[in-house]
């Protein structure tokens, strides 16, 4: 009988050794991972505590199955190492990597169970790939959970504290101006039973509840603020939107000065410019529903205006930037030249036939307009790299 070719085991103890090493890191990083520590250290309940049990005892697994693992890659690099392997060795070899070599675990059947000519053990085994791939479940299974458990308390563990910090908020100007509570009250009990669930089922919290308690806080706000108070308010943001409508005008004329400054200076589609918007009508609008007493219908109009006028503040300034640049680009490129004029005049270069007509160059670009500031760098660049070069080789000669 052919023994069996060995080149499919050692290609598959490769694959193994490789694996090995990568699971020998990574068990240890899940055996560190601070959500296992967290999970492990918390007193888990209902869906959390199902979950990490199973969890728990895949990451045993794990481990039990590392070691059968690294057991049976050493009995096989024992055999390869031998310097001559017989069919037999060749067999067991191929055996040991391919087969169902790997002994799961021996159950005794009990007297009553057996037939006459039944076993009085069954045994379970696997191939090292079969084990291999029981083990990626394994562990997908435990960073999964230690993962989902982690990120739950990690987003809804701040959220419910900020929105505690409203409550407490709510509560004291409630007292203050004498509203009810009722509705506070129903939104501390759901976020005592959010809480109270959180810190040991964060996987069977419902992040919904925290949105609902947001909710009554909002109604209670609603029953809490006055008609004075709705107005004053209003007021004060009718006045910010007023000074923020004079911003606007100032940022209206600082871009139209920075376009005026590069007009001509350079070609037109490298100069930022900046649709015409006049938002004053829009506010005038705003301020007629005030003075009409249309309270209601003002918040939502001067949010959307306010909103507007940032985004326009924001077009007028990256304009106003953007076509600055340019100058101060130019600018930058003229006193780089001049620089290097003078270190050529320095070195005695003033009049060298290559130098010049690369510096002629450079200066017409960057003195012509319109200016093209790529050109104007490179030309730049060049005359740069040509000094650099020229007063290297005078140097060595």
């Amino acid at each position: 009988m052919t023994a069996p070719s060995v080149a499919p085991a050692d290609a598959e103890l490769a694959r193994l050794e490789t694996a090995v090493e990568a699971m020998s890191r990574n068990l240890v990083e899940l055996d560190q991972l601070p959500a296992r520590q967290e999970l492990d250290a918390a007193t888990l309940t209902g869906r959390t505590a199902a979950e990490w049990a199973d969890a728990s005892v895949a990451m045993a697994a794990l481990w039990d199955g590392f070691r059968m693992l690294s057991e049976s890659i050493a009995r096989a690099q024992s055999l390869r190492a031998q310097r001559r392997l017989s069919d037999s060795d060749r067999a067991t070899y191929v055996h040991v990597v391919l087969g169902p070599s790997i002994l799961l675990s021996t159950t005794t059947v009990p007297l009553a169970q057996r037939g006459l000519l039944g076993a009085g053990q069954v045994t379970t085994t696997c191939s090292p790939a079969e084990l291999l791939a029981a083990m990626e479940r394994s562990f997908s299974t435990a960073v999964d959970v230690a993962t989902r458990a982690s990120e739950a308390w990690q987003r809804l563990l701040p959220a419910a504290g900020e929105v505690a910090d409203a409550l407490q908020r709510a509560r004291r100007l409630s007292r203050e101006a004498g509203a009810p509570t009722a509705l506070l009250g129903q939104a501390d009990r759901l976020l005592g039973d959010l809480t109270g669930t959180l810190a040991g089922d964060p996987l069977g919290a419902d992040p919904a509840i925290l949105q609902r308690v947001r909710d009554l806080l909002q109604r209670a706000d609603a029953e809490r603020t006055s008609a004075a108070e709705l107005r004053d308010s209003l007021h004060r943001r009718l006045a910010d939107a007023r000074d923020r409508a004079d911003e606007l005008d100032r940022a209206e004329r600082e871009a139209i000065r920075a376009r005026e400054r590069v007009d001509g200076r350079f070609a037109a589609d490298r100069i930022a410019t900046v649709r015409a918007v006049n938002l004053r009508p829009d506010l005038a609008a705003v301020e007629a529903l005030a003075a009409a007493g249309q309270w209601a219908l003002i918040s939502p109009r001067l949010a959307r205006w306010s909103r507007e006028a940032g985004e326009r503040l924001a077009a007028l300034a990256a304009v106003r930037h953007h076509n600055d640049r340019l100058l101060a680009d130019r600018d930058e490129l003229r006193g780089r030249l001049s620089a290097y004029q003078a270190k050529a005049l320095r070195h005695g270069l003033g009049e060298h036939p290559r130098l010049t007509p690369l510096a002629e160059r450079a200066r017409t670009l960057l003195h012509t307009a319109p200016c093209e500031l790529e050109q104007a760098r490179r030309a730049v660049d060049a005359y740069q790299e040509m000094l650099t070069a020229t007063i290297a080789r005078d140097a060595r000669s």
